[in-house]
């Protein structure tokens, strides 16, 4: 059984021509209630300090139509994104900017053509950001992606409430201590993939710990994301768990949240997009 409430939404869209999903908007009840979390800690068998609390309460959430990447950025596309931008290459970002491992599995500054379609790694918020602004689009909120993960569903993983497996997604169970390509496994209803497991992933929210009581309509924590990345700085919330994630990090509810100039190999994105009226 998933614990939650209310999920109302209409109809959902594919884009088979620029890989994203269309999400139609709707109504949700985003987080948990505070006295579903003695279940939760017996169910995951996990109690320490502060385990679940950051998704409480769960609160009323209005989203507006919106668009997401089916897959993962990948190694290939962020390489695209570097030729027209060298100015977020390894060799040119200023050490400020990053934690000393950006883009590290890159030899020579060249994206490893073994792993294209993996999703790109050792990246930092700050580049994942300025890719979504180079396609037209920009990280999608906390909110957003909890909302498409759950695919217009009151479900505890993308697929639905059944237990995770290797079948599933790339986690701590699948053994493999690594990225596989993206669409490795089956999406969910909505048709989006990876939405558990194989790397964490941006959002634009930045990080709190627990939400508003208050209904709220296109959240944001933080505020709208200032033109000038690099002005941001501090904690935001990361979605979806990794390849050494539990089952209980593979969760739709379930979140985290990490340094922005933290290049590390486990931490991806993928992009949203708004919608302009009239063009769906």
């Amino acid at each position: 059984m998933a614990i939650g409430g209310l999920f109302a939404t209409s109809a959902w869209a594919v884009s088979q021509q620029d890989g994203t999903v269309l999400v139609r908007g709707g109504a949700f009840r985003m987080g948990v209630s505070s006295s579903d979390i003695p279940k939760l800690k017996r169910q995951y068998a996990v109690s320490f300090p502060g385990v679940f609390e950051d998704e409480v309460p769960d609160h009323v959430v209005t989203i507006s139509d919106f668009r997401m990447d089916r897959y993962e950025v990948t190694n290939a596309r962020f390489a695209e994104f570097l030729v027209r931008h060298p100015e977020w290459s390894r060799a040119e970002l200023p050490p400020l900017l990053h934690n000393g491992h950006y883009l590290q599995h890159w030899k020579d500054g060249r994206c490893p053509s073994a792993r294209a379609d993996h999703p790109v790694v050792y990246v930092t918020w700050h580049a994942a950001q300025a890719y979504c602004r180079w396609v037209g689009g920009r990280l999608p909120t906390e909110a957003e992606w909890e909302y498409a993960a759950r695919a217009g569903r009151d479900q505890e993983f993308p697929w639905g409430d059944e237990p995770p497996s290797a079948e599933q997604a790339n986690y701590s169970a699948s053994r493999l201590g690594d990225t596989r390509p993206v669409g490795s496994y089956p999406p969910n209803s909505l048709g989006l993939y990876d939405m558990a497991g194989n790397v964490w992933e941006f959002t634009s929210d930045a990080w709190k710990p627990g939400y508003s009581a208050e209904p709220q309509a296109d959240p944001i924590m933080g505020g709208a994301v200032p033109s000038n990345l690099g002005a941001v700085q501090g904690r935001r919330v990361i979605r979806g768990a990794s390849f050494g994630g539990e089952p209980v990090n593979l969760r739709t509810r379930w979140r985290d949240s990490h340094e922005v100039s933290n290049a590390v190999a486990f931490v991806g994105f993928r992009c949203a997009y708004p919608i302009r009226q009239g063009k769906p």
